[in-house]
């Protein structure tokens, strides 16, 4: 890693190259800097406004060189207006049973984890992690993390099984949606979009304007599902602007 530069309360460091999970044929590097639990929740905000994702107490965006592919992008909560496909995923979770918690990780919490990434991101770097890896993910921040939990109710109605989760921060803004994952053998269910969908009406609902998606990626197929919130701003060097739906157009 390079040497730290300095801006106000935070050092900053470079990774080293590594290949792009997004666009094939790419390296990607971060610029990433460690959160001072003392600067409190306001630094934390003001790094996700400017661009920056959380993972544990460090804040990090792409810094790759010669591209600049990877853009945030947030959901106008206000103005979202779902689709049909949407709403059917609506209608298809009102039986889920969703609670708001402290970021706590749970065993149970965790083998739902690992069979998400199991079937969906084989291979990866996170099939890996230790019930203790995702513990230190779950609860060693300084945001306002909470965990989502989605529960299918049992015959009586109450508590059931867990079928997804996410761990989101809550913002003087809005909402960071961190991670979610979902039961892979529910497809029908569309989980990873009605997650975003409840994260919405909960923001609306404290009156609070954005949901924050993280990256959006154009050629990338795994980010494509972002688009489909709209109205939809991403961080341009002018700063954040509302864009329209043609901009889209090519994407596959």
């Amino acid at each position: 890693m390079s040497h730290p530069f300095q801006s106000q309360q935070l050092q900053f460091y470079m990774t080293r190259p590594a290949p792009c999970p997004y666009l094939d044929g790419l390296q990607e590097r971060k610029v990433f800097a460690h959160l001072d639990p003392l600067a409190g929740p306001g630094m934390h905000d003001a790094m996700i406004r400017a661009g920056f994702r959380r993972s544990q107490n460090v804040v990090y965006r792409p810094a790759c060189e010669g591209c600049d592919a990877c853009i945030s992008a947030r959901v106008l909560a206000g103005r979202f207006e779902p689709s049909r496909s949407q709403r059917r995923t609506w209608r298809r979770n009102r039986d889920l049973r969703v609670e708001e918690k402290p970021a706590e990780a749970t065993r149970e919490q965790f083998q739902l984890l690992k069979r998400y990434l199991d079937h969906r991101h084989p291979g990866g770097g996170m099939t890996e992690m230790t019930f203790g890896d995702y513990a230190a993910m779950t609860e060693e921040v300084w945001a306002r993390t909470r965990v989502f939990e989605y529960r299918l109710p049992d015959e009586n109605g109450q508590r059931g099984r867990l079928i997804a989760a996410a761990l989101s921060d809550w913002m003087s803004d809005g909402i960071s949606m961190v991670y979610s994952y979902f039961d892979p053998d529910l497809p029908a269910r569309s989980l990873g979009g009605f997650m975003i969908q409840h994260h919405i009406e909960m923001t609306r609902r404290r009156g609070l304007p954005h949901v924050y998606l993280g990256y959006w990626v154009p050629g990338s197929p795994k980010m494509r599902y972002k688009q489909d919130y709209q109205p939809l701003e991403l961080l341009r060097p002018g700063g954040w602007a509302e864009i329209d739906e043609n901009e889209f157009s090519g994407e596959t």
